[in-house]
């Protein structure tokens, strides 16, 4: 009997190979991982804002006024346990004027648009380095 003298396996060299296109893989896909979980995170927030406002507008047409409108929840998302990911506030509140403004915290403080306002004309505005069409 004739015994084959090729040992079976891998050898350092294509393990290490193997390990680098792993490695560049990874550093593309987990940053932009990353981005799609902070838009997600951000579309919960606009529609909170969104929700929020509609309430006040339901206020001013019964009260004639903002003054007394208050927020159902002082954070985004609003279920409860939930981690925030915004604080929500009223900035500008006066008898004709409203303006709810989500706060980035946490992790979500990294996210392009930065903070979120919408105020009672409808007029959107994001506080961070991209541009208004791209976050709202």
């Amino acid at each position: 009997m004739k015994r084959s003298n090729a040992a079976a396996g891998f050898t350092l060299l294509e393990l290490m190979i193997v390990i680098a296109v792993v490695a560049i893989l990874a550093s593309i896909a987990v940053p932009s991982y990353q981005e799609q979980v902070r838009k997600s995170r951000r579309a919960q927030a606009k529609a909170d804002l969104a929700e929020y406002m509609q309430g006040a507008e339901r206020f001013f047409t019964v009260n004639n006024t903002y003054v007394g409108y208050a927020l159902p929840t002082l954070q985004s998302p609003r279920e409860p346990g939930a981690a925030a990911r915004y604080t929500l506030a009223l900035t500008t509140q006066n008898a004709t004027q409203l303006v709810v403004t989500a706060t980035a915290v946490g992790a979500q403080a990294d996210d392009r648009c930065g903070n979120l306002s919408v105020s009672n004309t409808g007029l959107k505005t994001e506080s961070g380095a991209a541009s208004l069409a791209e976050c709202w």
